[in-house]
């Protein structure tokens, strides 16, 4: 693990795209600020794992079926292929 050091106003980079603002300091709470493309999710991590956990339940949820959502997936890029 990276550990650094930043004081309010201050910020971090991750890759070209990605940063992070130190925006406040109160007691032993530090309010973050994150600018990052609108493709990149950003989530606290509690609740990452939630929406984790939840996925793994639904993909394992009675008649779940991968071939299906395979063929859902390889329908979207022939509709998305035509529209060129």
């Amino acid at each position: 693990m990276l550990v650094l050091a930043r004081r309010l106003n201050e910020s971090i980079m991750i890759g070209e795209d990605i940063e992070v603002v130190i925006i406040d300091i109160k007691g032993d709470q530090v309010k973050l600020g994150i600018k990052a493309p609108r493709k990149v999710t950003v989530h606290r991590k509690e609740i990452f794992e939630d929406i984790r956990e939840q996925n793994i339940a639904a993909s394992q949820s009675v008649g779940f079926d991968p071939n299906k959502l395979r063929d859902l997936s390889d329908h979207f890029k022939k509709d998305k292929d035509k529209g060129k």
